[in-house]
C-alpha cells in the first residue's frame, strides 16, 4: 500500500463526505467522478455504494495512481478512468450507461481557473440528467468572506502556486449552476473547514 499515492485529507474526510453521498445517490445508477485524484475516494465510495456504477476521470496524468488503487482495492461497480479535461468535450460515448443521472468533484473548483469552472458547469449542464444529482466538495466563501483563517492561509498558499487558483464564491458557484438548470438542495458542513454543495437537474 505504501507504493499508492496518498492524500491524508481523503483518509480523514471520506466518511463524512460518504455519509452524504449514500443519501444523496441513493436512486442513482451511475457517477462520474471528476477529477478523481489519487483514487482513495473512489474506492471507497464504490464500495459504500455498491448499488450504482462509479466511473472515475481525471487528467491522463494522473490515471497510473488512480489505476494502482483500483487494482489494490478493486469492486465489480468501479471503472477505470476516462481522460476527462473539462475544457474539452467530455468523453460520453466511453461510459458504460448511456445516462449519467450523478456527478461528484472533490478540491477541484479551487485548483481551476475561473473559466475551467465555467466550463465544468456548461458540461454539469449538457451532460447530467434531468433530476440527476450533482456533489461538489471543497471550500468555499460566502459573500467573498472567509470562513476561517486556516482558508485564508490556503487561498494565500494556491495564489503562490497558481494565480489563477482560488478559493470560489458559493455565490458565483450557484449561479453557474442555475445558468445550468441546477438547484442547491443542501450545504453540508465538513471537516477542515470545507462544504459539500448538493444540487439537483431540474432543467
Amino acid at each position: 500500500m505504501s507504493s499508492l499515492p496518498y492524500s491524508q485529507a481523503c483518509e480523514n474526510n471520506k466518511y463524512a463526505i460518504g455519509s452524504v453521498l449514500e443519501h444523496c445517490f441513493n436512486q442513482s445508477r451511475q457517477v462520474l467522478e471528476i477529477g478523481s485524484g489519487t483514487g482513495q475516494h473512489a474506492v471507497y465510495f464504490a464500495k459504500l455504494l455498491p448499488h450504482l456504477i462509479w466511473q472515475t476521470s481525471d487528467q491522463s496524468f494522473n490515471h497510473g495512481g488512480i489505476n494502482a488503487w483500483l487494482t489494490a482495492e478493486p469492486s465489480l461497480n468501479l471503472r477505470p478512468p476516462l481522460v476527462l479535461d473539462v475544457t474539452q468535450a467530455w468523453p460520453i460515448e466511453k461510459l458504460e450507461l448511456p445516462i449519467i443521472d450523478g456527478i461528484f468533484t472533490a478540491n477541484t473548483l479551487h485548483i481551476m481557473s475561473k473559466a475551467m469552472v465555467q466550463d465544468l458547469f456548461k458540461g454539469l449542464g449538457e451532460h447530467l440528467s434531468l433530476g440527476g444529482q450533482l456533489c461538489v466538495y471543497g471550500p468555499f466563501n460566502y459573500q467573498g468572506q472567509y470562513t476561517c483563517d486556516s482558508n485564508r492561509n490556503f487561498d494565500q498558499w494556491l495564489l503562490e502556486q497558481n494565480p489563477q487558483s482560488a478559493i470560489r464564491d458559493i455565490e458565483w458557484i450557484t449561479e453557474l449552476a442555475i445558468e445550468q438548470g441546477l438547484k442547491l438542495k443542501a450545504d453540508h458542513p465538513m471537516p477542515a473547514n470545507n462544504r459539500l454543495l448538493h444540487f439537483e437537474k431540474n432543467v
